[in-house]
């Protein structure tokens, strides 16, 4: 059979595809984007479709369980946070057709504000939890989820981590498996959860989890690899691939792709083998914390640490004191820490920000998280999407309630509006906030990579959408004074905060101009250069942080090579120095 090399996100998009998946909804976030990025190839065979945030996503892929279609759900693992209150019931609930959620964990948190360890959703929602270690297994581990699925009643956790979701290795494909077809009908006493159906059904989940963990004693994807007596390691997904690389070769293992509910029989039958057992895994000691409870003797986490991913060098000192053998480069490379893109419109707000000394910033997740990093310092706060208009309400009653006279502005973009800004929007009006809400929108999902939402005019599989205007929603809320304005505009966004902060009505700002990396969108690109005469090295072109402006001999400088002509650092410059010159 031919040989495919993936990363595990399009193996997961590949075996959604082959185990007869038909409704896919997701919302973007790092680790987990690429799998339905890889998914619109297959959407002959299937529907898929980028959700306004994970909740919605999570309700409408098991609302097509409980239709009769296998169906997917992926998002990062901070958004299963988002979506928890979906998962919990659909365990009670149960399924007609397989459901299965992706969580892409993210320890060392790559891209994240935590490193929170998802496989304790799978134990408190009751669900099954499913871990591969490759791409192949992300394949083959996603149609037996399926499987567990409808064969268990429940929803199945796919946990990833970034190590799985972005490293590539070589799989076979299989031919598409369609499930027998399934013809609706209403079951109130099932999937209407009523106190009363709910009471009724919980017993129905405690014996469903028995019946799989007796499953899991033999199903496939629980493995052992017999070498011999002396040590033994209990692992799973990328764990299981450092381990082999750092324990001596006659080390037995037993690996586990179902690692929740855990097959203890199985686990104590291969403890009894081996004269030493480790339990490696990475971040909380999930299922070591499980064995000790069942008075299996186990090492683990005192001697694996809790913080961050692992890698053979970290386990190998971890357990056995070895030192990582790195030399040191005789050069130290400058430190170059992220910034906004050269061009991005976001700049010029957070520019005229900075400016404002009496102002406290609700910032959110996204590329303009970046404006509060120097020099532009523009951001007092960062918490979780939605929490810049939120946060930035309880900012501000904090602020009345102790005498503090400050202005607060709250900030999102505009996916990050859709996916969860408009109930903050909500309460600043109803609860009668002193918060001037902004919405910086760059018209895309920036820094997830560039995906459609709500208000972009796309959908997933490329086809135009209505296109949802931020300024009608405000309008609609009752935002009295909507002020849209280009945020490169110096001049009109100093305007725009100065009007919105003397307006006498409810106000907010859209900061609107859309990112350069859009491709389908023609952009103006120029270029800004310096008269060396007439710049006297006041440096204030480098407060607007743009990685293009530097200082030479002095005096400003422009990199020709990143350099796109927003001029934003030319309306900056107090003697005019710096000037737009001919297109690229």
């Amino acid at each position: 059979m031919d040989k495919h090399l993936l990363s595990g996100n399009e193996a997961i998009a590949r075996g959604a595809y082959e185990a007869g998946v038909r409704v896919c909804s997701a919302y973007p976030g790092t680790p987990s984007t690429e799998i339905f990025e890889n998914l619109p190839q297959y959407k002959d065979a299937l529907y898929c479709e980028w959700a306004p945030n994970e909740k919605v996503a999570v309700e409408v892929a098991y609302g097509a369980a409980i239709g009769g279609a296998r169906s997917l759900c992926a998002m990062k693992h901070v958004g299963l946070n988002v979506a928890a209150d979906p998962l919990f019931t659909a365990a009670y609930n149960g399924v007609n057709r397989g459901f299965v959620i992706v969580t892409a964990d993210d320890p060392s948190m790559h891209s994240s504000q935590n490193e929170q360890d998802n496989r304790y959703y799978a134990r408190s929602a009751k669900v099954a939890l499913i871990e591969p270690s490759d791409s192949q297994e992300c394949i083959d581990f996603m149609k037996e989820a399926y499987r567990i699925s409808e064969r268990f009643d429940m929803p199945v956790l796919f946990r990833t981590t970034t190590n799985i979701s972005h490293s590539k290795s070589l799989c076979t494909f299989s031919e598409r498996e369609e499930a027998e077809p399934f013809v609706y009908e209403r079951n109130q006493r099932k999937f209407n959860c009523a106190p009363a159906n709910a009471y009724r059904n919980h017993p129905k989940v405690e014996a469903n989890l028995k019946a799989l963990e007796e499953y899991g004693e033999t199903c496939p994807i629980n493995k052992v690899e017999y070498r011999g007596g002396k040590i033994g390691v209990i692992t799973a997904s990328i764990s299981y691939q450092i381990a082999k690389d750092v324990f001596p070769e006659d080390t037995s293992f037993l690996k586990l792709g179902l690692t929740y509910p855990l097959p203890m029989g199985l686990i104590r039958e291969f403890a009894s083998k081996v004269e030493t057992l480790y339990v490696i895994e990475e971040l909380e000691g999930f299922m070591e914390d499980q064995i000790k409870a069942a008075g299996i003797p186990c090492i683990g986490k005192e001697k694996v640490s809790r913080l961050y991913e692992l890698n053979p060098e970290r386990l190998r000192e971890m357990l056995f004191g070895v030192k990582p053998q790195v030399k040191a480069l005789p050069v130290k490379a400058v430190p170059r820490p992220p910034v906004l893109c050269p061009g991005c419109p976001h700049r010029g707000f957070f520019y005229t920000m900075s400016k404002g000394k009496n102002f406290v910033i609700g910032g959110d997740i996204g590329c303009y998280t970046l404006g509060g990093a120097a020099p532009l310092g523009a951001m007092d706060t960062c918490v979780c999407m939605g929490g810049g208009f939120s946060v930035a309400m309880g900012l501000s009653k904090a602020f009345a309630a102790t005498g503090q006279q400050k202005k607060v502005f709250g900030v999102v973009g505009d996916s990050t509006f859709f996916h969860s800004g408009m109930t903050g929007a909500a309460e600043i009006l109803y609860n009668k906030g002193a918060v001037i809400p902004v919405v910086l929108d760059n018209h895309i999902t920036g820094m997830t990579g560039h995906q459609d939402n709500p208000g972009s005019g796309y959908t997933l599989q490329g086809e135009i959408a209505a296109a949802i205007k931020i300024e009608d929603v405000l309008h609609a809320f009752g935002y009295e004074n909507v002020i849209i304005v280009d945020p490169q505009d110096l001049t009109a966004m100093q305007k725009a905060v100065d009007d919105a902060l003397a307006s006498e009505v409810p106000a907010a700002i859209i900061c609107r101009r859309p990112c350069l990396l859009i491709k389908r969108i023609p952009h103006d690109i120029g270029l800004c250069e310096v008269d060396r005469e007439k710049c006297i090295g006041c440096k204030k072109c480098l407060k607007v942080g743009c990685p293009a402006v530097m200082i030479r001999d002095g005096k400003s400088s422009i990199d020709p090579g990143q350099c796109v002509g927003c001029t934003v650092c030319a309306q900056v410059c107090p003697v005019g120095a710096i000037t737009r010159k001919e297109s690229k």
